[in-house]
């Protein structure tokens, strides 16, 4: 089995990133955003109604509170003042679910704060605290391999791991920096053979050729990517055609 999952609720009027209607009717989990680094409360609603509506998972999906740089810049905050700022947007999204008639099943942190949490343990031990703090029931979805992970599992959270369709990978198991060439892919049938390699085989070719193996519970695709919802659809698709039962990870 295997879940579908894709980053949504960043839209905002003048800056519309994903199609969100199309894209619930393709994955099974949506990460939605909080509001801190994109998104309106009006917009972020709608795709918490659209998501329930079509039974898919809700996931919170926090990040630096950045919407200028889309929360995809680092920023230097203090552990204290990020742990707060991530209760507040956990317990706002939890609220907003509520109202929707779903509810919050998982955590996904997004952009620059997911990337620093992979390899800090001072910025995964602060997510990791703002969860427990919130709802120490959540799952966190991350990177296999990762410092939250692991951070999550030694607080007693639970953990699942994923793999990015859309992304290309160094021979670390890391991401390609967004910033250079071919780090964001884009051609939907190679993408959708891609994923299908890694969950028959648990195998990925990063960037330069190495052959990573790689465990996941969840592919994702993101939402603003170009061509998104013909990608996951590709990937849908293709692991449909091989058998494989596609569900929301978090039950």
């Amino acid at each position: 089995m295997i879940d579908l999952n894709s980053d949504l609720g960043e839209n905002a009027p003048g800056r519309v990133v994903s199609d969100d209607e199309a894209m619930l009717d393709v994955v099974t989990s949506a990460n939605v955003s909080c509001g801190a680094h994109a998104g309106t409360p009006r917009g972020i609603r709608a795709t918490l109604t659209a998501a329930a509506c079509r039974g898919v998972a809700v996931g919170a999906h926090p990040g630096y509170r950045d919407r200028e740089g889309f929360g995809r810049r680092s920023l230097d905050v203090s552990a204290a003042a990020l742990q707060a700022d991530l209760e507040v947007q956990l317990a706002d999204l939890s609220r907003m679910a509520g109202a929707a008639r779903t509810r919050v099943r998982y955590v996904k942190p997004h952009g620059a704060l997911y990337n620093d949490a992979v390899v800090d343990a001072t910025r995964a031990r602060t997510i990791v605290a703002a969860i427990r703090a919130v709802d120490p029931t959540l799952p966190v979805l991350g990177l296999a391999g990762s410092v939250l992970l692991d951070e999550a599992a030694r607080a007693g959270l639970g953990t699942a791991t994923e793999a990015f369709a859309d992304r290309a990978y160094l021979p670390s198991g890391a991401l390609v920096p967004r910033g250079e060439p071919d780090a964001v892919l884009h051609d939907a049938d190679e993408v959708a053979q891609r994923m299908a390699r890694l969950v028959r085989d648990g195998a990925v070719t990063a960037a330069d050729g190495t052959v990573l193996r790689v465990r996941a519970d969840s592919i994702c695709v993101h939402g603003d990517s170009p061509g998104a919802v013909a990608m996951a659809a590709a990937v849908r698709r293709v692991l449909e055609a091989e058998g494989i039962p596609i569900a929301p990870f978090a039950p």
